[in-house]
């Protein structure tokens, strides 16, 4: 086709030769006309700043260094941030850039460890189908918000007598006739009794807010056995939060990329909100005393346990091992700073935990205060943090709805992104298959995705549907991530080369001095895959069946979720007998092809090849297993 000049005036940027396609509405900034690139490096950041902040950033981290010894936490914190959280984020923007493939195609650079790829995607859609039934809680919530009482500020119609917002002495000792008796407290009201200090115990009471969450908004059921019937309105919400995530996905990176400025951002302006009404409130101080203040405790530093809560905090709040850091930094533009990226993504992440603390342990060191309660006894995390310990502070607050609403938008804004990442894995995943074709099927793709998934998650929102999210959460959300975030860092460092993916590194931000990479090769060589192997090793030999609270799961339950974690990882073992079988000649030749890259591996664009890549055979084709004969990148 006779190209065309355009004059500046109608041109992107500088002046450039134009030529006419019916290709689809590509921006003209796309550097990868096939597969997309970011509008422009915000939008980037944002999603993966999303991404990586999560409800986890909220709900779990201010509960673990409460737990771990306060402000003492932050040093196993911080160490572990640089050891093992940030060298392997580095590590999956670096593939996912370089190569411009999602968590599986990018497997190219070592076929025998494909399943690995495989194996994140599957863990990522078991994930995905619960987190959007966490965000459909949070958005029934926010509607009870726009009332004018919340309904879970007292013990109304559908409380039992164990509802109550104050202790209930339940006995005591008390002077009776010249003797010291224990006596039932109704006993001792009656006959004008006084209980002597110190001695009064009480019934186990539970919040309104906690009654609530259990009898009306769940309406539990008394074990994964009884599914009872599906709870209409909770339907109703995981089909809204369904609806936004397709919306916001329909095109892609091209519109959740908008999305984001909102999504990603305004949870920080909720956070300062919350956080400006908490320390102004009576009690603010003790909450945050036992957060990270004075009640810190240094000593907590010499347990072999705290280090390896923090190693696990950092891994899952930066979404490493899940495949959506590969499959974000795919679109990135081939020479963007990954390396300034990741640093900054990963301090912003770890520096919002910390400030969601703040915000949160103020207004629960209020609601202590109100109580007549230790701090210890009000905290909690997860679930019970944000739907029952949460909501009954806000309910100590004067214009409570107000701030309710508040909170619960803010989950939401959390969990979307979180979500609209994970989705995206999936999509990108399928996308790759065949880039040309499937990108014109972009949006009904991901509207097909939602909607199955949807479907699956309907279970979730059943009266047992509590049972079930805690089930897919305790299995696939914790050491399957590990094994596969070992094998990354161990595939590419030791048989791809830990040599040539820095060189690989290079060719995207430029040449760097060897003190440079001093710091990542001791990670990438010895540190990090050491403490991935430790914290898997910890992980399993403390693993143990799945319960909720009190409720032990039935034995099928636990078999089912034997079977999900692997289904999900059986892919590792079959895919590289798959291409072991593949390969031609004897034993130790497949397996010298299959642990060299494919011929297909490398820059997606062929301007960017350069001399490394110059034998490399178009993205397009297939073949993964190279012959052994073909030497196709030349090393330095």
């Amino acid at each position: 086709m006779g190209m065309l000049s355009l004059p500046r005036f109608l041109s992107c940027g500088k002046k450039k030769d134009f030529s006419f396609t019916f290709e689809g509405d590509t921006s003209c900034t796309d550097e990868n006309l096939e597969r997309g690139n970011w509008a422009n490096k915000s939008e980037y950041l944002l999603s993966m700043v999303g991404y990586a902040v999560g409800l986890g950033n909220v709900w779990r981290f201010p509960y673990l260094a409460y737990q771990n010894g306060g402000g003492a936490f932050l040093i196993p914190y911080t160490v572990m941030l640089a050891l093992t959280g940030l060298p392997l984020f580095f590590m999956e923007c670096s593939i996912g850039q370089f190569a411009s493939q999602g968590p599986v195609s990018a497997w190219r650079m070592l076929p025998l460890f494909q399943g690995v790829g495989i194996t994140m995607v599957i863990l990522s859609t078991f994930v995905t189908i619960y987190y959007n039934v966490i965000i459909a809680y949070a958005l029934y919530y926010l509607f009870a918000s726009f009332q004018k009482v919340l309904p879970w500020s007292e013990c109304f119609s559908w409380a039992d007598e164990l509802c109550s917002k104050t202790r209930i002495v339940d006995d005591c000792n008390t002077t009776f006739n010249g003797d010291i008796i224990r006596a039932n407290y109704t006993f001792v009201t009656a006959n004008n009794l006084t209980c002597i200090n110190g001695t009064m115990t009480y019934k186990p009471v539970q919040f309104p807010s906690a009654q609530y969450w259990n009898k009306v908004t769940l309406q539990r059921s008394s074990g994964l056995d009884e599914t009872g019937r599906i709870v209409w309105y909770l339907a109703l919400c995981l089909l809204l939060a369904w609806i936004i995530v397709a919306a916001a996905l329909y095109k892609g990176i091209k519109s959740s990329g908008k999305v984001v400025y909102f999504t990603a951002l305004f949870p920080y302006v909720i956070l300062l909100v919350l956080l400006v009404r908490g320390v102004t409130l009576e009690g603010a101080l003790d909450g945050i005393e036992y957060y990270i203040g004075t009640e810190s405790n240094i000593t907590k530093l010499m347990e072999a346990e705290v280090w390896k809560d923090a190693a696990t905090q950092i891994f899952f709040s930066l979404s490493t091992g899940w495949g959506g850091l590969v499959a974000l930094s795919s679109y990135n533009k081939f020479h963007n700073n990954c390396y300034a990226d990741a640093i900054l993504v990963c301090v912003i992440n770890c520096a919002t935990s910390v400030f969601a603390g703040f915000a949160i342990f103020s207004i629960l060191g209020h609601m202590a205060f109100i109580s007549q309660r230790p701090v210890p006894e009000v905290v909690d995390s997860g679930f019970a943090l944000a739907f029952v310990a949460y909501p009954e502070a806000l309910t100590q607050l004067p214009v409570s709805p107000l701030w309710s609403f508040l909170f619960f938008f803010m989950l939401v804004l959390l969990g979307l992104d979180s979500q609209f990442a994970i989705v995206e894995t999936l999509t990108t995943t399928i996308q790759d298959i065949n880039p040309t074709i499937m990108k014109k099927l972009r949006g009904p793709i991901t509207l097909g995705v939602c909607a199955v998934l949807f479907s699956f998650g309907l279970v979730c929102v059943t009266q047992a549907g509590i049972y079930w999210v805690n089930l897919i959460d305790h299995y696939c959300a914790g050491w399957g991530i590990l094994i596969s975030g070992a094998l990354e860092v161990i595939g590419i460092v030791y048989i791809y080369g830990g040599k040539r993916f820095i060189e690989d590194i290079e060719m995207m931000i430029g040449k760097k001095s060897n003190s440079f990479w001093l710091w990542w090769k001791m990670c990438w060589f010895f540190v990090t895959p050491v403490l991935l192997i430790a914290i898997l090793g910890w992980s399993l030999s403390t693993f143990s069946d799945a319960t909720y609270g009190s409720i032990v799961y039935p034995a099928w339950g636990n078999i089912l979720g034997w079977c999900m974690i692997i289904f999900s990882v059986i892919w590792i073992p079959v895919v590289a007998i798959i291409k072991l079988c593949q390969a031609e000649g004897n034993i130790f030749e497949r397996l010298v092809r299959c642990c060299r890259p494919a011929a297909n591996w490398g820059p997606y664009l062929e301007r960017h090849r350069g001399e490394r890549y110059s034998h490399m055979t178009d993205p397009a084709d297939k073949l993964e297993i190279p012959a052994v004969s073909a030497i196709l990148y030349k090393r330095r």
